[in-house]
């Protein structure tokens, strides 16, 4: 029977974990701020939580809505500066309601359009 001395088996487990850090480190410097944004809105729409908002403001760049969760209303900005594809010729006809998904642990956490997902309204062009 081998037995191992304690702190033997504390130093590998301490640099087994400072390995992990390290390579968690590494990887999240690479990714670039478009990546880490696309992820975010990926996270957002796999939460499932959906409620009713309102687009106050729309451009090609960006979009500003706000929507109430249990007596607490929420401003947010979405950037869709590369969600052109899922936008409308007339961005300036989504103000109004929309569905926005937001994460349960971080309600502020939002999106209204993502590349799977969209809670904006389908208008056809008069």
């Amino acid at each position: 029977m081998v037995v191992i001395d304690a702190r033997i088996a504390v130093g590998i487990a301490v640099s087994a974990g400072l390995l992990s850090l390290a390579v968690w480190i590494v990887y999240r410097r690479r990714m670039t701020p478009a990546e880490r944004e696309r992820r975010r809105r990926v996270l957002v729409n796999k939460t499932q939580r959906t409620t009713e908002a309102t687009v106050t403001e729309a451009t090609a760049e960006m979009i500003h809505f706000q929507y109430e969760l249990r007596g607490v209303r929420y401003f947010a900005s979405q950037d869709v500066s590369v969600l052109g594809a899922y936008l409308p010729e007339d961005i300036t006809r989504l103000i109004g309601p929309v569905s926005a998904k937001y994460d349960p642990r971080n309600p502020a956490n939002s999106i209204v359009v993502c590349e799977d997902w969209t809670g904006l309204p389908s208008r056809k062009e008069s």
